[in-house]
């Protein structure tokens, strides 16, 4: 009977624990007990508030809102804090990622510097002179989506796919106009691009960015080839995929 309740405890140990990239195991059930949650009542004013927040957001897009984004999620952020009744904001301050923000902040920058420099516009006349070389428009079309997918994972992968698209936005504007073909096929490539090329590196997403920082600071360090090894592959074959059904709904059978 000893062995057979040992044999029970060690299975349910098992079953219960995770390993991670550094071979530390990590109990599910201490954590789940480590991090319940201690206030419903703020917990449920969390969620209304991040509820709203994710509305508005979706009407700042379908209704004329005269409010920037920011501006939502830093009012959101604020109206959390008051309803939270925190007598100490310096214990909120102190869970900050502060080295997250700086990192996005030099990013913009870089790409902005980038973007003065003329290499985006550059990217966007070599992408243009390649396209002008196929002959039917289905051919264009087809070499289009081809470039802007791969191009932008890519580039997503190793500078961070939110500038990278706020910058290439007029690029494929221009590319358009220029070589002649549906707008609304290029933003779905350059869409499908930044978002799965974001998944294959440590830089590529802002996502990646926070959550190796919070792993880090609870003792489970992520490095840039640890992450590299397992979200590049990912990232080209959902990349792959992405790119035939593209060709396929915009090309073999357009319905734009």
């Amino acid at each position: 009977n000893n062995n057979n309740n040992n044999n029970n405890n060690n299975n349910n140990t098992t079953t219960n624990t995770i390993t991670t990239f550094n071979g530390t195991n990590v109990n599910i059930d201490e954590l789940e007990l480590k991090y319940v949650i201690r206030d419903p009542i703020l917990f449920i004013k969390a969620c209304l508030v991040l509820i709203v927040v994710i509305i508005l957001f979706f009407l700042h897009s379908l209704v004329n809102i005269h409010i920037n984004l920011v501006w939502i999620a830093i009012i959101g952020s604020l109206f959390m804090l008051t309803l939270a009744n925190l007598k100490e904001i310096e214990k909120i301050l102190e869970k900050v990622e502060w080295g997250t923000l700086l990192f996005f902040a030099a990013l913009f920058v870089l790409m902005h510097a980038l973007t003065l420099l003329g290499l985006i516009e550059w990217i966007g006349e070599q992408i243009s002179n390649l396209i002008l070389l196929a002959d039917s428009p289905n051919a264009k079309l087809a070499l289009a989506i081809f470039v802007i997918v791969w191009v932008s994972a890519i580039a997503s992968a190793f500078v961070d796919n939110i500038p990278y698209m706020t910058t290439m936005v007029p690029v494929i504007v221009q590319i358009s106009q220029n070589a002649n073909i549906p707008l609304s096929p290029l933003c779905w490539a350059l869409s499908f691009g930044c978002c799965f090329g974001g998944n294959g590196t440590l830089v590529g997403a802002s996502a990646n960015v926070v959550c190796v920082g919070i792993a880090e600071q609870q003792g489970y360090p992520i490095s840039f080839i640890q992450f590299f090894k397992v979200g590049f592959p990912v990232m080209l074959i959902s990349t792959l995929i992405a790119n035939i059904y593209l060709l396929i709904s915009h090309v073999v059978i357009p319905w734009y």
